[in-house]
């Protein structure tokens, strides 16, 4: 983390010994070391935080761009019993709202055999 190497920890270890003395310097160092241990555990959980907020934002994206599908919408409006809006969405993507053209009589029209 800090990138502090076994020498210079030594050298640290020296001077907090010269400058503390041998009688408190186990005391110092224990503290030194419960602190360093809630610093640990308080950059651990903010980054477990952080790393809980990216996957929620990516869930919650994932299901906007989910939601904007038009085929899982009608799907949820027939399983929800609501097919009238699943139809009614049909109907307007393929222009169906509109009236359709009378049929024309596919039969041909024989000509009258009796008109003479």
């Amino acid at each position: 983390m800090f990138d502090i190497g076994f020498s210079e920890i030594l050298f640290i270890m020296v001077i907090a010994l010269l400058v503390v003395g041998p009688e408190r310097l186990p005391r110092i160092a224990r503290t030194a070391g419960l602190w360093v241990g809630k610093m640990r555990g308080f950059v651990s959980s903010v980054k477990a935080d952080i790393d809980r907020e990216l996957a929620t934002e990516e869930l919650r994206k994932a299901l906007e761009k989910q939601a904007a599908v038009p085929e899982l919408e009608e799907l949820l409006d027939e399983i929800t019993g609501e097919p009238v809006k699943a139809g009614e969405r049909v109907a307007e993507k393929t222009g169906a709202d509109k009236p359709l053209p009378a049929p024309a009589d596919e039969t041909p029209q024989e000509p009258d055999k009796h008109a003479g």
